[in-house]
């Protein structure tokens, strides 16, 4: 058996871009994908907060230091220019692998810059 636990998560991210007619994923900035450990083309599930709609696709690095977080293809349908979303990805573990977990988050302000660095705590053995 195996868990599926969340990995990876930009809090809050606004959509500073979109191209519909692109092949497709969510382009970011290599330093928000470093600063959570997101590698490119991970599967990833994007939530928007204003629509509360959901879709997975993969990951792609925009330019460095742009604050970039552009939906394509398919995903540009998500939402709009302004929108806040949460990009997150999840690992399969074994549950003695679980012990220990903790993932990797950051919020973010309009500007993608991080603001907040959320230390969820690992998780513990069980009783």
């Amino acid at each position: 058996m195996q868990l599926k636990l969340l990995r990876s998560k930009l809090h809050l991210a606004t959509i500073t871009g979109s191209d519909l007619h692109y092949h497709g994923s969510l382009t970011v900035d290599p330093d928000l994908m470093d600063a959570v450990g997101l590698l490119p083309y991970e599967a990833i599930v994007v939530s928007n907060i204003a629509t509360g709609h959901r879709a997975e696709t993969y990951i792609l690095p925009g330019v460095r230091g742009s604050g970039q977080v552009e939906l394509n293809g398919a995903m540009a349908r998500l939402g709009a220019v302004g929108d806040r979303i949460i990009v997150m990805a999840f690992a399969w573990l074994e549950p003695a692998e679980v012990e220990g977990h903790q993932a990797r988050v950051v919020a973010l302000d309009t500007h993608n810059r991080i603001v907040e660095r959320l230390d969820y705590s690992p998780i513990a053995a069980p009783d």
